[in-house]
């Protein structure tokens, strides 16, 4: 049952310094700063740096995965081809 619960759960197995890495290339950290106001992202930014904050601050951690999740949705529309097309 637990591999129901895995394949259904798009965060599984997707390390914390992956998503910082992939947001980072993807928005860079200007960007990144301002969809979610957290210091690590506007002060000295690195991926370093972030990963200790955001292991200590669910709240956080929170908000990127959710950033990282509609970054996925948003690249996975582009990759679908429209029926117009």
């Amino acid at each position: 049952m637990e591999n129901d619960e895995h394949k259904n759960n798009p965060m599984h197995g997707v390390k914390l310094v992956q998503v910082l890495e992939e947001l980072e290339a993807h928005y860079g950290w200007d960007e990144l700063d301002r969809r979610i106001k957290i210091n690590c992202f506007n002060n000295n930014p690195s991926v370093k740096s972030c990963l200790k904050f955001l292991r200590k601050t669910p709240w956080a951690r929170t908000k990127v995965e959710n950033l990282y999740l509609e970054m996925l949705g948003e690249k996975k529309e582009q990759a679908v081809p429209s029926e117009n097309d």
